[in-house]
């Protein structure tokens, strides 16, 4: 009985440590990726928010898009946390390096509504990182991934020619599996929240703008498999923080773009979180097993800017700092969570009825060494990360 009590604490604190970094940037598991423009500049975008990825970003920026606008496009990312184990001295690297994730935006409004609409389909968390069973880990979960699909319908409203404001619903559906060598969690679950922007231009050089996105509560039901014990059917609701970014973007000159943006995400807000078993034998060792996290709220800062010319070519470049949010006693290998930097250019073309970007973006982590954690994942942490984002637009 001891021993399935270990088992299970580790199935449920390797989910509750995965499923609690899905928003951050940090944590690898948040996907803030959603279009090459936007990454070229280093996600500085929100007082822009000047293409249908808006939805995403800053709903209220659709209101400058006129007609029928198709986005769509994909992100692809070569993942490379690494660990070195104190005690031996050897490197780890992650098994799960490649991601491709797409997205797909739709916008449609006129120049003389004051109102105008628009429909996204994302994958706003994902990923997976895969540790070798040697790395000494156990029986802390060595591999995590999860899926996720939003479908977002927005709309917005222009309330005067400097001021628009809009939001939406966010429907969420996600899915993943936990497991090391003794255990295995599989499970999904949905759950619905909301976005709201506003894009305000006091003057004609400067455009502000700013995003919320709401907290939620997602109810993941699936089943534990312990070594030994069986498996049952589990289940667990788990609290998505709010997340709020501000932006500031001031344009010289028309050929200049330069922002500035913050991004708040309130990790504050996940205390307990519990794990229940539903059925004999599992339920009868452990029905519920809770743990703490006392994680701590962080933020982003974003740069960009973009240059564009009269051809309809256009380049950027941006760079990002990322608080990491998870502290030493909390830790898990499946976060990895360090202070992130990421610098990105990128280069692109409007046209009449076609648009393209292409974007490249390289994340580092210094490294981190967590030695007050009271487990196995004790040790080094760094992080390197490659990716490409490719986006197309059709005007219609």
């Amino acid at each position: 009985m001891k021993c399935s009590k270990k088992y299970l604490k580790s199935v449920s604190m390797a989910a509750i440590v995965l499923f609690a970094a899905a928003s951050a940037h940090a944590a690898a598991f948040d996907l803030p990726d959603q279009d090459a423009f936007v990454i070229g500049r280093g996600m500085a975008f929100v007082a822009t928010a000047d293409n249908p990825s808006a939805i995403y970003y800053n709903p209220a920026g659709i209101s400058q898009l006129a007609g029928n606008n198709l986005r769509a496009g994909i992100y692809g990312i070569d993942l490379e946390p690494s660990y070195k184990n104190p005690n031996t001295g050897q490197t780890f690297d992650n098994q799960f390096k490649y991601h491709a994730i797409p997205q797909f935006f739709y916008t449609y409004g006129r120049t003389n509504w004051p109102v105008s609409f628009g429909l996204g389909s994302y994958s706003p968390f994902g990923l997976a990182e895969i540790w070798p069973q040697n790395t000494g880990f156990a029986p802390v979960a060595t591999e995590g991934r999860i899926f996720t699909e939003t479908l977002n319908p927005v709309i917005a409203f222009k309330l005067s020619p400097v001021l628009s404001i809009g939001g939406g619903v966010t429907v969420n559906y996600a899915k993943l599996n936990l497991q090391n060598t003794q255990f295995q969690f599989h499970g999904d679950g949905w759950d619905v929240g909301y976005n709201l922007g506003v894009l305000w231009q006091p003057v004609e050089k400067i455009s502000i703008g700013a995003t919320f996105r709401s907290a939620s509560t997602m109810e993941y039901h699936g089943t534990t498999s312990v070594s030994g014990l069986g498996s049952s059917p589990s289940y667990s609701q788990w609290p998505f923080p709010l997340k709020a970014i501000f932006g500031i973007s001031y344009r010289p000159t028309p050929k200049w773009n330069l922002e500035f943006d913050a991004d708040y995400t309130d990790w504050s807000a996940l205390g307990t979180v519990s794990v229940h078993q539903t059925s004999l034998p599992l339920s009868y060792f452990v029905p519920t097993i809770s743990d703490p996290l006392n994680w701590q709220s962080s933020w982003y800062y974003e740069w960009g800017v973009t240059r564009y010319f009269d051809n309809g070519w256009h380049i950027s470049g941006g760079y990002i700092f990322n608080q990491n949010s998870v502290p030493d006693a909390n830790y898990s290998p499946l976060v990895a969570d360090l202070d992130r930097h990421f610098v990105s250019v990128g280069v692109g073309h409007k046209g009449r009825k076609f648009d393209f970007d292409i974007a490249y973006q390289f994340g580092y982590g210094p490294t981190r060494t967590v030695s007050s954690s009271g487990g196995p994942q004790n040790g080094d942490y760094s992080y390197i990360s490659h990716a490409i984002a490719v986006s197309g637009e059709w005007h219609f």
